[in-house]
């Protein structure tokens, strides 16, 4: 067993009952583990400050003076504690409203004390809530330093476990640690990239003496986090290009006859620069293993088309794959025009196709006549046999499982099928190297010609009425109108109180005018119904919850108006956005909100009337939610990340990945002897395949 993975109980002052507290609580099992808890902000204790200097503005603040009376304020609940504090430039208050008695008891008046806090300001006076206080001792009045404050829940500190405990555990443990901490990065690399050793690194992190040496630990640790995660999926990516052969598609002939003869419009310069990347790797002889990603409307589709004709001019079938039966029946709709037109057979294949209508969609895949099939989870069902799979397009891939997709690639018994993954959620760059680092990705950034920018609008409350009269203009003009509501509460009837309150105040506004209504409760078919009414254009108005985020056509419905939007994530109001705007008309999108907004409500509502582009949207996202949030990706264990943040890093992410890919180019096998250090590494923590960048 290695040093690092001694048990915490062994520490002083923890012990059998507090480690398993601390275990059960923090995750924290090992002196590795924690080492690796690093502290989430710092207290700058490298400076007094005096009360003059003092403004609300300031996070926290450390002050030398003295109390020159205490006095308690208030009855009941409302009772107080005030000492008045000076430093001799200046007065101010501390307050406590807890612990009176004890404070009372351990603090005089008279004594030079050390305050910290934040500062807060009631008219012209200033106070501290509940300080950290102690008198001045030579220790605190020697050299400065920044504290690290470690997170820590109520349970813990209720048992004394606060994040002065944990620092003082740390601090024992990196003593205890010095003889075994290794270099986990070449010589090379640490000169080139002007990166501090890892033992100081760990070192600063926690203990930093200066601004400067904790930037320097924090360059040094993100830098060697994310370089060993681009190692591992680059690796992976050489291995599989080794392993995994592809077929080879050269005969072009029925992509060429559609191209001249059947295209019903030209397509973008984004386009053909997609289908070009995607034609070298089906002719290439290796498995292709490409994210393909655009904004909604941006023409994913009819790319994925024209790579199905490569597939099937070279012998062999292909098949796409939805998350949803609505999305795979839109998807077949819009193909099947273009492959009647080829004289192609495709077929269409859910969980609601009948048993008899089964049978002959199985035996003309087996045979080889069936050329297209479209489908959603069923494609995967053991029943469903191709004679040769040639080519698996899985469209808005975050909602299947790496096991899913890896059963679609299993279809073929001697060689695997070329797979192209679709998203139409655009993935920041910096997530993208980290979530599909393994993958090759392509992007469709422009829209195509004619399609007019959605315009979006901000409106509040106040505004209702005017907001109603341009729905009653738009609608005259014989356009139709979606009015969404968020999903508020976790109380689904709450939730349908608001759309019904909605629905009622909408059918009040418009008493001449159709509406119809859509939430998740409603059965299937229900929801079939009044989708189909709208589309028919039976219906003018649109009252629904989010259920309209996923791929509905109707290019008659011009105007979104997104109900409480800053209840709304950036990306899922960007996904609704992209429900308007499939005609050829000018459409809005109508934002209205309350009249409070927070500062993060406020850059997602500002950034939306700003631009159209999913891949700005995407990255201001990333920066508001972080990358768990964003992708549901926790469970993908390529972000389970210490201390490096795919919202601000993506400098040192681009770094690491070019150093990362220029070792593995000159020596693949990590033979060279100065990547030992490399090889070691990796070999140590193979059992946390995850993320090779820990203690081992």
């Amino acid at each position: 067993m290695s040093f690092f993975d001694t048990s915490i109980e062994f520490l002083k002052g923890v012990g059998p009952q507090r480690a398993a507290l601390i275990q059960k609580e923090l995750n924290i099992f090992t002196y590795g583990d924690l080492i690796q808890r690093y502290p989430f902000r710092y207290e700058d204790r490298t400076r007094f400050y005096s009360i003059s200097e003092v403004n609300d503005e300031m996070p926290f603040v450390q002050i030398k003076g003295r109390i020159t009376k205490m006095e308690l304020i208030g009855e009941g609940f409302k009772k107080r504690l005030v000492g008045h504090f000076t430093d001799g430039q200046g007065t101010l208050e501390l307050v406590w409203f807890q612990g009176i008695n004890w404070t009372l008891e351990k603090i005089k008046p008279g004594i030079d004390y050390v305050v910290f806090g934040k500062p807060n300001r009631f008219g012209s006076k200033y106070s501290i809530a509940h300080p950290e206080i102690e008198p001045v001792t030579q220790k605190n009045q020697g050299p400065a330093f920044l504290q690290p404050v470690y997170s820590i829940t109520e349970k813990l500190r209720a048992r004394h476990v606060d994040s002065k405990f944990l620092s003082k555990l740390i601090k024992d443990v990196l003593q205890l640690a010095q003889p075994h901490i290794r270099e986990t990065l070449p010589v090379t690399l640490l000169t080139k990239q002007r990166l501090i050793s890892k033992k100081e690194a760990l070192l600063h992190i926690h203990f930093p003496q200066s601004h400067e040496s904790l930037a320097a630990a924090q360059q040094r640790l993100k830098f060697e986090e994310l370089f060993y995660i681009q190692l591992r999926l680059l690796k992976l990516k050489l291995v599989r290009q080794e392993k995994f052969k592809g077929i080879s598609f050269t005969d072009v002939t029925l992509l060429t006859d559609f191209y001249n003869n059947h295209l019903p419009f030209a397509l973008t310069d984004a386009q053909k620069r997609v289908i070009k990347e995607i034609y070298a790797d089906m002719k290439s002889g290796r498995q292709m293993n490409r994210l393909l990603q655009g904004d909604v409307g941006s023409g994913k589709t009819i790319v994925g088309f024209i790579c199905m004709l490569v597939a099937i001019g070279g012998g062999t079938q292909a098949a796409l794959m939805a998350p949803t039966e609505i999305l795979a029946q839109q998807h077949y709709a819009n193909l099947k025009k273009y492959a009647d037109k080829m004289n192609f057979p495709i077929a269409l294949l859910t969980g609601s196709v009948k048993k008899k209508d089964r049978r002959p969609i199985h035996e003309s895949l087996e045979n080889g006549s069936l050329k297209i099939l479209i489908g959603t989870h069923a494609l995967l069902e053991e029943g469903v046999r191709f004679h040769k799979l040639g080519l698996s397009i899985i469209d808005e891939q975050h909602r299947f499982g790496v096991a899913q997709r890896s059963k679609l690639w299993q279809k073929n018994t001697d060689i695997y099928p070329h797979v192209l993954v679709m998203t139409a959620t655009p993935i920041p760059r910096t997530l993208a190297m980290t979530l599909y680092g393994d993958l090759e990705i392509s992007s469709i950034d422009e829209l195509p010609k004619g399609r007019k920018p959605i315009k979006t609008i901000h409106r509040f409350d106040s505004h209702r009425l005017q907001v109603n009269g341009f729905l009653k203009e738009q609608i005259h003009t014989g356009r139709q109108v979606y009015v969404v509501y968020p999903l508020i509460d976790e109380s689904e009837k709450l939730d349908l109180k608001h759309l019904m309150d909605g629905y009622e105040s909408i059918s009040r506004a418009f008493p001449d005018i159709a509406i119809s209504i859509l939430h998740g409760k409603m059965k299937p078919d229900a929801k079939d119904y009044e989708m189909k009414r709208f589309a028919k254009g039976e219906t003018k108005i649109m009252v629904a919850t989010t259920v309209i985020e996923v791929g509905v056509d109707v290019p008659n419905a011009s105007v979104m108006v997104i109900e409480n939007a800053e209840r709304f994530g950036l990306s899922q109001l960007h996904q609704l956005r992209g429900r308007v705007g499939r005609g050829a008309d000018q459409s809005y999108c109508i934002l209205m909100t309350d009249y409070k907004l927070g500062a993060d409500s406020k850059l997602r509502i500002e950034t939306m009337v700003r631009t159209n582009n999913g891949f700005e949207i995407a990255e201001t996202d990333l920066k508001l939610r972080g990358p768990g949030d964003l992708m549901g990706t926790q469970q993908s264990g390529a972000l389970d990340l210490l201390i490096a943040d795919l919202g601000k890093d993506g400098p040192i992410l681009e770094q690491a990945r070019a150093e990362a890919r220029e070792i593995l180019d000159n020596d693949p096998e990590l033979s060279n002897p100065a990547h030992q250090n490399i090889k070691k590494q990796i070999e140590l923590s193979r059992k946390t395949v995850v993320n090779w960048s820990r203690i081992s």
